[in-house]
């Protein structure tokens, strides 16, 4: 396929919720976090709708109540190092991104993740083959700052009319909008479809597959 017949040249990827069914796994750590802490334990939603937010910003919400955010956050690093809730890539995700790449598209992340763990969750799964470039919360200012978005647009010196943002959560549409760029939800991770409408994407679907019907 020529660049020319294309939508979109620039396709960037939130991962927690988007690529990795990763949900499960957050949610358990911040409840083991509040619990180790001796704080009040946060309900699955609560931590579902933080999620795409960088570590810094997540804690004062979460956590109020506790005078030190670094203290939880590394207990959550912890946490996360040692739990062995599976966090597989959702099914036919790894399809999707390999035949993106084999048609010519620019492919990048902008996750909420730190550099570390984005760069050892992309060699695990063998993905970081097909990605071009990334952006996350050591990088940039948190989502929904567009900060990412603008950071890969020059990098890939692409406008932000040619790219498209692919997120799980609210955070990653408001950050496509925030930048002046088209986004497409992902139903099936932290936020439902109804919540994801309300930032007017391009669509919502309800499964992998279905993300290149749209580019």
């Amino acid at each position: 396929m020529n660049t020319n017949d294309k939508a979109f040249e620039l396709v960037i990827f939130d991962w927690d919720g988007t690529l990795m069914d990763t949900v499960g796994k957050i949610v358990s750590c911040m409840q083991g976090v509040a619990q180790e802490l001796n704080l009040p334990v946060p309900t699955e939603q609560q931590v579902r709708d933080v999620i795409g937010l960088s570590l810094p910003n997540i804690m004062p919400i979460l956590f109020s109540e506790h005078q030190n955010p670094q203290q939880i956050i590394d207990c959550y690093r912890r946490h996360h190092l040692a739990s062995e809730h599976p966090t597989p890539l959702f099914d036919g995700v790894e399809l999707l991104v390999k035949q993106l790449h084999e048609a010519g598209y620019l492919l990048a992340i902008a996750t909420g993740k730190a550099r570390e763990g984005l760069d050892k969750v992309l060699e695990l799964t063998g993905l970081d083959q097909y990605f071009h470039a990334s952006r996350c919360a050591s990088d940039a200012q948190s989502k929904p700052h567009p900060e990412m978005l603008h950071a890969l647009l020059s990098h890939f010196d692409v406008s932000a009319d040619k790219a498209i943002m692919i997120g799980d959560s609210i955070h990653d549409l408001t950050m496509a909008n925030n930048a002046q760029m088209a986004s497409i939800g992902v139903s099936y991770g932290a936020h439902d479809e109804s919540r994801l409408l309300g930032l007017k994407p391009l669509a919502v679907v309800d499964q992998p597959s279905a993300i290149r019907h749209y580019l």
